[in-house]
C-alpha cells in the first residue's frame, strides 16, 4: 500500500474517534501514534497523516457547510461517521491542498469509502466530492 494512501487511513481513523469524542486533534493524534509504538511508521506518513487531521479539524465550520451544501436531503449528523469523515477528508484535500491533485483526492476518498464502509457509500462519497471540485474550478 503507499504510503500517502496509509497516512490517510490513519488519519481516518483518527477523525472518527475525533467526531465520536470530541477530543482535541493533539490529543487524538498523540493517543493514536502511542498505540502504534510497536510498529515501524515512517515519518513522513506519520506527518501528512497528522497534517490531514489538524487541516480538517481547522476548517471543520467550512468544510461542513460544503458537505451539507451539495448533500440533498442529507442532514450533517444523520450521515455515517465514516462518510462524513471520508468526505471532510476529501473536502480538505480539495479546498486546502493544492499539492494533491483533486483527482487523487476523489479518488482516495471513493477507495476509503469502498473499504470502511460499502459501494453505495463510495458513489456518495464521488457525488458530493464532485460537486465541490466543480464549485472550486468555477
Amino acid at each position: 500500500m503507499r504510503k500517502r494512501t496509509l497516512a490517510r487511513e490513519c488519519a481516518l481513523q483518527v477523525l472518527y474517534q475525533l467526531d465520536i469524542t470530541n477530543d482535541k486533534p493533539e490529543n487524538a493524534l498523540e493517543n493514536f501514534w502511542s498505540n502504534r509504538k510497536d510498529e515501524a511508521i515512517d515519518a513522513a506518513l506519520k506527518e501528512f497523516s497528522s497534517e490531514l487531521v489538524k487541516g480538517v479539524a481547522e476548517n471543520l465550520e467550512e468544510i461542513d457547510k460544503k458537505i451539507v451544501k451539495y448533500a440533498a436531503n442529507w442532514q450533517l449528523k444523520r450521515m455515517a461517521v465514516v462518510d462524513r469523515n471520508i468526505m471532510r477528508l476529501g473536502c480538505f484535500e480539495l479546498l486546502y491542498r493544492e499539492d494533491i491533485p483533486p483527482k487523487v483526492s476523489i479518488n482516495e476518498a471513493v477507495e476509503l469509502a469502498k473499504k470502511f464502509s460499502g459501494i453505495e457509500s463510495g458513489k456518495f462519497v464521488n457525488a458530493i466530492l464532485d460537486k465541490v471540485k466543480l464549485e472550486k474550478n468555477k
